[in-house]
């Protein structure tokens, strides 16, 4: 496996954690110091660094602040704009669906949960069912967790009536 490079299609701080680790499992002799330099080395040539780069959470920071980050949350809150859910009856696969539901949500930094509630909702195919038991469901929701949870409640209810109605 080669180091990847830092090119602007990947959320810094997964970027920079995956320099980290790789490099633990390389070589346990690196020092922090190392790691910054060696990271440093992989951003692209048309990302510019600031000079004055000398922590890891300052490179962090510096990504982010770069354009490229920008492009780069945009298409993924576009991308979760048009996620549409499609029950498995219809061949969709629910577990597909959440992970990439939460990768686009976390490569976005969109981590208000009514923001979250909001996205989940217009992903639904357009359905009574759905629609009236979300929102009945997402009325007192905290967390992302129990976001997950609630949907897959609703989706096995569902999945439940479709089974009892073709009986």
């Amino acid at each position: 496996m080669d180091l990847p490079k830092y090119n602007g299609n990947i959320h810094p701080d997964e970027w920079v954690n995956d320099i980290q680790k790789y490099l633990k499992l390389r070589n346990n002799n690196y020092s922090i110091n190392d790691c910054l330099e060696i990271a440093k080395t992989l951003v692209d040539t048309n990302i510019s660094l600031p000079t004055e780069i000398e922590t890891i959470e300052k490179l962090r920071n510096a990504l982010k602040e770069d354009i490229s980050f920008t492009v780069f949350k945009n298409t993924n809150k576009r991308k979760l704009q048009s996620l549409k859910y499609i029950p498995e009856r219809k061949g969709g696969d629910t577990s597909k669906f959440i992970s990439n539901f939460l990768k686009l949500c976390y490569n976005a930094e969109i981590n208000d949960i009514e923001e979250q509630i909001n996205y989940l909702y217009k992903s639904l195919p357009i359905n009574n069912y759905f629609s009236s038991e979300f929102y009945k469901k997402m009325k007192n929701i905290n967390s992302v967790n129990e976001l997950i949870k609630e949907f897959e409640d609703i989706i096995v209810e569902e999945s439940n009536l479709i089974k009892d109605e073709s009986i």
